[in-house]
């Protein structure tokens, strides 16, 4: 599966804290990033991860072509709630086409932690779930 890691600045350092605690599970799955978040967690961790832009960037809009054409299976988007940023619509934009292709996302630690977990055990595999006859 691929996993698309977006983080604010805020959230960074949570962001890799995060993948530290979680990189064998998340060795196993392909993973991208915005460009900053992505370098910084690769850093960290020694995952590989194909990084696009940063977020303000480009990198968002980068991220949700690839969940528009169905290449992003899991969003990790670790959010500053209590900052107002610049590229917010994006964000939006990313959050709407998660809702509309069934993408599970999360936008803070407690909801990644779920979904990490079930990515672990295989439960987020939808899309092998709606071949079976």
């Amino acid at each position: 599966m691929k996993v698309a890691l977006m983080a604010h600045d805020a959230k960074k350092e949570l962001m890799v804290q995060f993948c530290i605690a979680y990189c064998g599970i998340l060795s196993r799955h392909q993973v991208c990033a915005t460009g900053s978040t992505g370098k910084i967690v690769s850093e960290a961790t020694g995952l590989k991860i194909e990084r696009f832009l940063s977020g303000s960037q480009g990198g968002a809009e980068q991220i949700a072509a690839c969940i528009g054409c169905n290449e992003i299976d899991l969003v990790l988007l670790f959010r500053d709630p209590l900052t107002v940023k610049d590229h917010e619509p994006s964000e939006k934009n990313i959050l709407r086409l998660c809702d509309v292709h069934n993408i599970p996302v999360a936008t803070n630690i407690a909801t990644a932690e779920m979904l990490i977990h079930g990515l672990e055990r295989g439960d987020l595999d939808w899309r092998e779930i709606k071949k079976a006859p």
